[in-house]
């Protein structure tokens, strides 16, 4: 290491006048070879060399003394050098099993990412180190072991080296109780039915078909054999042994190792698989319709009640046992931003209410008190804000249900100040009506509700309203036209979607040629959703573990679609011929 360094001007032959030559001279730091350089060559001259100098200092520094900046990174995960019992130890009877590594090692997100198959319990076991760090794994067993079973720890990514986090994947442990360790494997990639993109971290679970098991084992019965697909959508079964299985795959949200209808996504085969044979099967996950079940009603304002439910709800179960006036009137409607019910009502003024909610073969009856919370008051706001596509729709939103719509009331006018021919729909929910109208591009339009053009529930309306929008030259738009390429003639819905999956256009009838036209769309990225709509009935269906019901099967164009302004894109959307679900290809 330099750690002397001077600076002077000297005259050598060959060298040009004002060379510098450096020379190692017992010198400190900047402000020694300054002083040095300011005796040597005079004032005139000492800004000139001071400068050349702090270049030379810059890549050299100026005798400090510092660290080793060390080799090259290590970018190399930690080695298992040592095992106690050894790996794939047979008539395993130890309480304690230590895993040796060749450095420091840490443990991250351990909850996540460890899978024990079978499956024990919390209280079963203890793994060290935990917040820590140590060369060794060692894992603390307080309950016993099956006779005669295969154990496998999958610890999955969460073994890290400690200075770099280095990650060891899919580090596995395996032990038998027994004298033979099984070797049987399935593997396969979970699918999400409906989403484009699949959540990671999905659980399959199997389960020997015995004596013992049903339907119901799935809900009631942690699995013999759980894996996890971790942070991908693959996932691989080893150490298994010969059996008939029952397979599924499920989003396990509660991490108990059950399905839980109300939260977690399910696959499933139709029939169980048998081991050795069946050794690659894919799933397709999903939401099924929760059971139905309703939450005590609760007391929102003078004139609304609220139902809180899980499932599909249905209207009609709601019955009001009270005796009320002669001018009692009510209007049910769904809110939209949360699983419940809003029971409206008007009359004579009453103090509580008695509800019977019927759900399967009982009623349950309810009491809901009332306190003094006056009404919202009427208030209508857009849903289009500034400008408004060629094909869209200009839809207004009512925070109290509306019961009558008097077009006359209402007025549209462009540029010209002409009023145009629109028409109008109250949704069946009534709290939007949406107008439907032709625009022309490069547009102003206005549109006025004068008083009474809506009225709500109990009789009230608004002020005058008036709402100002635009639409764009058609230089400013995109159009893609898209051939569908399919072996069949079934019911289908084809849906133009975000990246998000949220639907802006969609067809649900055939035409001839199976050519759609998506005309003026708002530049931006898209892409083509194509259900196989196998009932008719316009809307895709979810599966049902228990009926053994599969979802409609839905698919993606491959590739975003980029659409710039003022292009005509031509598309294909091949849609693939699979009407039922098989092993090593789809579920």
């Amino acid at each position: 290491m330099l750690t002397q360094l001077a600076v002077a001007e000297r005259s050598f032959p060959g060298l040009a006048e004002d060379t510098l030559v450096l020379y190692h001279l017992p010198l400190g730091c900047l402000e020694n070879i300054a002083l040095f350089c300011l005796q040597e060559m005079g004032m005139n001259k000492f800004w000139k060399y001071f400068l050349l100098f702090l270049i030379v200092v810059s890549t050299i520094q100026c005798a400090k003394k510092s660290r080793p900046t060390g080799g090259l990174k290590d970018t190399l995960p930690p080695t298992m050098i040592n095992a106690s019992p050894k790996m794939n130890t047979v008539f395993f009877d130890k309480e304690k099993i230590t895993i040796t590594f060749n450095e420091f090692i840490k443990l991250k997100d351990l909850n996540k990412q460890l899978i024990i198959s079978p499956p024990l319990e919390p209280d079963q076991y203890k793994i060290k180190p935990q917040g820590t760090v140590s060369k060794k794994i060692q894992i603390q067993l307080l309950d016993s072991l099956r006779e005669g079973t295969t154990y496998t720890f999958n610890f999955g990514e969460s073994i890290e080296d400690n200075n770099e986090g280095n990650p060891l994947p899919f580090f596995r442990y395996a032990i038998s109780t027994g004298p033979i360790i099984d070797s049987l494997e399935i593997r396969g990639k979970i699918t999400d039915a409906f989403d484009r993109i699949t959540e990671p971290y999905t659980s399959i679970h199997l389960y020997p078909v015995d004596s013992t098991y049903n339907d119901s084992t799935i809900f009631l019965e942690k699995p013999f054999y759980a894996t996890s697909t971790l942070d991908s959508v693959a996932y691989s079964f080893k150490n298994l042994r010969p059996d008939t299985y029952e397979i599924i795959a499920i989003k396990d949200v509660g991490g108990n190792y059950l399905f839980d209808q109300n939260v977690d996504k399910i696959g499933f085969l139709e029939k169980p698989i048998t081991l050795p044979g069946d050794s690659i099967v894919n799933f397709r996950i999903f939401n099924e319709i929760p059971n139905l079940f309703w939450t005590r009603p609760f007391f929102i304002n003078i004139n609304q009640i609220g139902f809180g439910y899980y499932g599909e709800p249905d209207l009609s179960a709601i019955k009001v046992k009270s005796k009320v006036p002669r001018n009692f009137r009510y209007l049910i409607n769904r809110n939209r931003e949360a699983d419940t019910l809003n029971f409206w009502f008007r009359g004579d003024k009453i103090d509580s209410l008695k509800f019977g909610i019927e759900e399967k073969d009982t009623t349950r009856v309810f009491n809901v008190s009332f306190r003094k919370e006056l009404r919202d008051s009427l208030k209508i706001s857009p849903l289009n804000k500034g400008f408004i596509g060629l094909r869209d729709s200009f839809k207004i939103e009512s925070n109290l249900p509306l019961v009558k719509v008097n077009l006359d009331l209402i007025e549209i006018v462009g540029l010209d100040t002409i009023p145009v021919r629109f028409k109008a729909s109250l949704d069946k929910n009534y709290d939007r009506l949406t107008l439907f109208y032709d625009w022309l591009p490069n547009d102003n339009y206005k549109i006025k509700l004068s008083p009474n053009a809506l009225i709500d529930f109990w009789g009230t309306t608004h002020d005058t309203l008036i709402y100002n929008i635009k639409t764009k030259p058609i230089a400013d738009y995109g159009n893609i036209f898209l051939q569908v390429l399919r072996q069949d003639n079934d019911p289908f819905i084809l849906e133009l979607v975000t990246p998000k999956g949220k639907a802006l256009r969609r067809y649900d009838v055939s035409n001839e040629l199976d050519l759609y036209e998506f005309k003026y769309l708002v530049p931006g990225n898209y892409l083509f959703r194509y259900t196989n709509d196998q009932n008719g009935n316009k809307k895709w269906d979810t599966g049902n573990y228990l009926k053994k019901i599969k979802p409609e099967r839905v698919y993606y164009s491959p590739d975003t679609i980029e659409l710039r302004a003022n292009w005509d894109i031509n598309q294909q959307l091949k849609i693939p011929l699979s009407k039922f679900d098989s092993l090593g290809v789809s579920n």
